[in-house]
């Protein structure tokens, strides 16, 4: 019978770190941008170092671990190209004939559907509110907290570093870009709440 400490993870934190490593290092070879590399793969790399620290003490499911992974991917292409030149998105910018290149809207959904979740985690096993309306409330007041607070940062960075502004805060000229972003991490919080309630619950109860 398997440790109450130790989580059941159909990836192995092996085989997670293997992964996570590979693509670090992809990110990292001669990026568009070093600065904006850095930036942008910093809360990626930070996630890591956290999970790894918390791994036995407080494992998360496994679910959790796996979003959190693609998320951590997701940044990382945004961070080697920059979120305005991913290659693919520049093909389905040319085919649909947008205006810009919306990788940056796939980083917020992901920005907003995988704290939803990791948040999600946290409340139901710390009991923190005993309805659920109140815990999708606060998860989603939460998600939203973590966008603004990422767009304050943006600014920031952008404000001491004019060259690298535009590449990190990746606008294309939009002028309603940081509402949009903000938009798209709701519209993953609340698919993620909507989504993965019952296999999220599922997990949790054989986490213990």
């Amino acid at each position: 019978m398997k440790s109450a400490n130790v989580p059941p993870r159909p990836i192995h934190a092996w085989l997670w770190g293997l992964i996570f490593l590979c693509i670090v290092v992809w990110s990292a070879y001669q990026p568009q941008d070093t600065l904006t590399w850095f930036l942008e793969a910093l809360p990626a790399i930070l996630a890591a170092i956290i999970l790894l620290a918390t791994r036995r003490r407080y494992p998360l499911t496994p679910l959790a671990y796996q979003l959190i992974l693609i998320h951590a991917i997701i940044l990382l292409v945004g961070a080697h190209y920059t979120y305005a030149q991913v290659p693919l998105f520049s093909e389905l910018q040319t085919w649909l004939g947008s205006e810009r290149n919306d990788y940056d809207k796939l980083g917020h959904f992901a920005q907003g559907f995988v704290p939803a979740l990791v948040a999600r985690e946290i409340v139901i096993r710390q009991q923190v509110f005993n309805g659920i309306l109140w815990r999708n409330f606060f998860i989603v007041c939460f998600v939203l907290a973590v966008s603004a607070s990422y767009e304050l940062i943006e600014w920031g960075a952008a404000l001491l570093s004019e060259e690298a502004a535009e590449a990190f805060l990746g606008t294309q000229g939009y002028v309603w870009d940081t509402q949009s972003d903000m938009f798209w991490a709701l519209i993953g919080a609340l698919t993620a709440l909507m989504a993965l309630n019952r296999l999220h619950d599922a997990q949790l109860k054989r986490l213990h």
